[in-house]
């Protein structure tokens, strides 16, 4: 007597039609909305209120980005960003490598308490952290400077980045370090040119998370610097909205200016970033 194998419908949400509907989600949330901004930076006010509405841009134009740095100091507002968001990560990165280090390496009491309470801080909402930052930051004396969201950019972004590399620094065998100890090198020196060379997807993974964020935050960037000649991106993009108007294709293209240097850098070192992410992973 033979049997007649049913199918379950769960087999639907398996194996290749699992893996096209997720790839179908991710490009949807991932590109539909950059494609709609970029396409509204092209389009005119006219063309923008029409109806029903079009998609592509019928007659494309650039004038909306020649209005975006002319009304605003756009390119002051790229300046601060890139500035604060490169000093950010890299006082990260010098900072996780060393805390990633001492974890992965030394013999410390309560370690697995540290790496609960990093995994802890890195959960609390930044809103929660605002007043007693600010706080901080006017005891210091440091409001209306770059090192105002300097500091705290890097805080953080220390969580995520240090658990990051900690992952990666388990898994490098210490007999590398011991071997250049051996040859005169401190452990610090053994750290800088054995260690984080061989760990550099997992650097690189951290330093753009770290990167990313600094460049996208919004809050602290707005209540930590009322000076104009050092707002950043994200805080100089709400200013082209008037009291009664929203020229929606001048902010699209601030968005689009804004995109592209975390665009261009993603795609430079997306092998690293994705061989980071899963290497560490896998490590971890």
């Amino acid at each position: 007597m033979s049997t007649v194998a049913t199918s379950s419908p769960l087999a639907l949400f398996s194996g290749k039609p699992l893996r096209f509907l997720a790839a179908g989600v991710l490009l949807v949330n991932g590109l539909f909305p950059a494609l709609w901004i970029l396409f509204t930076s092209l389009k005119t006010e006219g063309e923008l209120t029409l109806k029903p509405i079009t998609w592509a841009p019928h007659q494309p134009t650039l004038a909306n980005y020649v209005t975006a740095f002319s009304d605003q100091p756009l390119h002051l507002f790229l300046f601060n960003s890139v500035m604060v968001a490169l000093l950010s990560t890299a006082l990260t990165l010098v900072v996780s490598v060393l805390a990633a280090y001492a974890l992965a390496r030394l013999q410390l009491a309560y370690r697995g308490l540290i790496l609960s309470l990093i995994i802890a801080v890195s959960t609390f909402p930044l809103v929660t952290l605002l007043v007693p930052l600010f706080e901080t930051m006017r005891a210091l004396n440091l409001l209306n400077t770059w090192v105002a969201l300097i500091l705290p950019y890097t805080v953080l972004s220390l969580p995520v980045c240090t658990l990051i590399l900690t992952s990666f620094f388990e898994g490098i065998p210490q007999d590398l370090e011991n071997a250049a100890m051996i040859d005169g090198c401190t452990r610090l020196g053994a750290l800088f040119k054995i260690v984080v060379p061989i760990s550099a997807p997992g650097v690189f993974t951290a330093g753009i998370l770290a990167f990313v964020n600094a460049w996208d935050e919004f809050l602290l960037a707005l209540s930590f610097n009322s000076n104009p000649a050092l707002r950043t991106l994200p805080v100089g993009i709400q200013l082209y909205q008037g009291e009664f108007s929203f020229p929606w294709p001048v902010i699209s293209a601030a968005l689009v200016v804004g995109i592209v240097p975390v665009a261009v850098l993603i795609v430079i070192f997306q092998e690293r970033v994705v061989s980071g992410l899963t290497a560490g992973s896998i490590k971890g």
